[in-house]
């Protein structure tokens, strides 16, 4: 008797998959977060290299810049962003419980914005003052 898996299409076996439906989505959001992180972090080095002989209130002055403000929250958005994408590709390859594999995922994209959101907040906290 031939068993019955030999009559499923490979369609079959990938629908209901995360690639099957949002990869190239994924894909993509990574390459753009990967492109703007190129000059966001060259802007942050040259930016960290510029105040860092400088006190307390000159950094905080430098921050209350709405250029600087703008760039540091783009900086913050992108990054994690990028970063949980490339965490959750390393989940989805390599774990292969899948009620891990969906727990780990969860958990790395709520990590990503609770971090980055605290990024945020206090980027504006310092820059629009006590």
């Amino acid at each position: 008797m031939i068993p019955e898996s030999k009559f499923r299409t490979p369609l079959y076996r990938v629908r209901g998959l995360g690639a099957a439906r949002d990869g190239t989505r994924h894909w993509w959001a990574q390459r753009v977060t990967a492109i703007a992180l190129v000059p966001l972090l060259i802007w942050f080095v040259g930016a960290l290299v510029s105040v860092a002989d400088a006190d307390y209130a000159a950094v905080v002055d430098w921050m209350q810049s709405p250029f600087v403000t703008i760039f540091m929250i783009g900086l913050l958005g992108a990054l994690f962003h990028h970063a949980q994408l490339g965490v959750q590709v390393v989940l989805e390859d390599y774990v292969h419980t899948e009620w891990l594999k969906f727990a780990s995922i969860i958990l790395v994209k709520l990590a990503a914005l609770i971090l980055g959101l605290a990024g945020i907040v206090a980027v504006l906290k310092v820059s629009l003052g006590d």
